[in-house]
């Protein structure tokens, strides 16, 4: 009896975090990048629906009553968390992810235990599928978080609150004195900014608001040219380090030459052939290059897919998943 106890309580518990899951895959959806991220988180929120059909059976047929308030609660721990990480940058958002999928695999793995003792076949395959369903969105978060590690593109957009976030950790974690030099120079620019604002904040917003789409092109065509010049001069001086940070800033905004890709003549090859040249990259900065480049010029998706396919392999193999 004490067993068939066991076995309920941990499918009431396995019950209300799926429901979390269910509610944090939907948040998700809505931040994913691409539409192959889409369509994969959707179907997370999908198959994270059947699973709680399936447990909610299994719970009912075990003689547990139907519990009304998990589904609630699961409601709500996805709510607390989708606002509570806002102010997360959102790798650390995918990480808390990643503590609720192993936290569901564990309970599953203890479940499987505990039916195979009380010799309940119908349980034990339940929570069989859940052991295989979990080890899956842990290997695909895992990766994800390689991925990001990597400096590719994130599978996930950070809302606006959480790029600020990410900024202010990347900050505190920079070298004392930099950090204070920044923290000057920014409270600096605060008060000169408020400054202007006292002077007539309605003429600054005016004047912002009146920027055309021309002259946004005009200051983005002058900063890729500045730091084109800046790439030359450090390399020109010797000063390979600085050379070499901006050029990873030019590959990170898709603005290097198709002559710096790593893919010979790449501007002249078609779809199906750039995607096929992504496939056979062996260096995680090579693929970054050609999916940056790629995504602000011609931006085909069939050779972004193929170049973040082969991104995905690499970072699965340095994550040691496979």
């Amino acid at each position: 009896m004490a067993a068939h106890a066991t076995m309920i309580g941990q499918l009431r518990s396995l019950l209300q975090l799926t429901q979390t899951e269910v509610q944090i895959a939907r948040i998700r959806v809505a931040q994913a990048r691409t539409d192959a991220v889409r369509k994969e988180l959707t179907e997370n929120a999908e198959n994270a629906e059947r699973r709680t059909a399936e447990i909610t059976r299994e719970l009912q047929r075990l003689g547990g009553v139907a519990d009304v308030v998990s589904p609630l609660v699961g409601r709500v721990a996805a709510f607390v968390k989708g606002t509570f990480e806002q102010a997360e940058p959102v790798d650390e958002a995918l990480l808390g992810d990643l503590i609720l999928e192993h936290q569901l695999h564990d309970r599953a793995t203890y479940l499987r235990a505990l039916a195979e003792a009380a010799h309940e076949k119908s349980t034990s395959q339940l929570a069989e599928r859940l052991i295989g369903a979990h080890s899956a969105t842990v290997e695909w978060l895992t990766t994800v978080l390689a991925e990001q590690a990597l400096g590719g593109p994130p599978a996930l957009r950070a809302t606006p609150f959480q790029a600020v976030a990410g900024g202010v950790t990347r900050a505190v974690n920079y070298p004392v004195r930099f950090a204070r030099d920044q923290v000057n120079r920014a409270l600096g620019r605060v008060q000169d900014t408020g400054d202007q604002v006292r002077a007539g904040v309605t003429q600054v917003a005016g004047k912002a608001a009146q920027f055309s789409e021309n002259a946004r092109d005009v200051l983005v065509t002058g900063r890729d040219a500045s730091l084109e010049r800046a790439e030359q001069v450090a390399r020109k001086q010797g000063d390979s380090t600085t050379a070499s940070s901006v050029h990873e800033a030019r590959a990170r905004l898709g603005t290097l030459h198709a002559s710096e890709l790593p893919i010979a003549d790449y501007d002249k090859l078609s779809a199906s052939d750039a995607a096929n040249a992504a496939k056979q990259l062996e260096k995680v900065d090579d693929l970054n290059k050609v999916i940056h480049y790629e995504e602000a010029n011609k931006n085909r998706h069939s050779v972004v897919s193929a170049a973040q396919t082969r991104h995905a392999a690499l970072a699965q193999e340095i994550a040691g998943i496979r």
